[in-house]
Parts: C-alpha cells; structure tokens; sequence
C-alpha cells in the first residue's frame, strides 16, 4: 500500500488539473536502477496500465507497477515546499539510506 498525506494530495490536485489530465490519470511513481544510492524515484503524470497499483486519496491516484511496489510498499508521498527545494517526497521504509537530493536510495537487505 502507498499513502499520500493531504498536503501532497492537495498538490497532485492542483498539478493535475494544470496539466489538464485525463480522468483518471495520475501521479506515476517508479523505481530504476540508477542514482548514486543505486536506485531512483521517477515520477510522471500518467493514466493507468492494466497492471498498474493504483492508490487514491481525496479524489487523486498514484499510480505504481508491480515490479516497483516490492521497492514501495508503506511508502508515504508528501509534498515539500521550501525555499531551495519543493516538490513531491517519498518517505520509504523499504529504503536503508538515501542520497542528499532524497531521489536516490538503497533498499534494505532482504
């Protein structure tokens, strides 16, 4: 499962309706190989694919495929506004370190 808090909720909302998006379509959340903690967030808007994990919260979806939501699972998205670097966040549990930019993070062990 992924949450998102309220404030990131409330921001998704706003960024959609921007983008002018599709009903249903939503914030997309992968994870790659890459970044220098050896794996990276990616995040785009998109409409959902059959295989997709969608998760909503106030009327918002994210969207997550299988393979990413073993990296995923009881992550919280919330959204930053700071002077210097604002912008969506993923808090990880799966995650034994992350980088300084928090795009990048190392999974635990299994």
């Amino acid at each position: 499962m992924i949450s998102l808090t309220d404030n990131a909720a409330i921001h998704l909302q706003q960024l959609l309706h921007n983008k002018e998006a599709p009903e249903g379509a939503g914030l997309r959340i992968r994870v790659e190989k890459g970044g220098c903690a050896g794996w990276q967030y990616t995040m785009k808007v998109e409409e959902p694919k059959l295989e997709d994990r969608i998760f909503s919260h106030l009327g918002v979806n994210v969207i997550v495929d299988p393979e990413s939501l073993v990296l995923l699972d009881n992550s919280q998205i919330d959204y930053l506004d700071q002077l210097n670097d604002s912008g969506f966040r993923v808090i990880n549990p799966n995650s034994a370190r992350s980088c300084g930019c928090g795009t990048s993070f190392e999974p635990k062990a299994a």
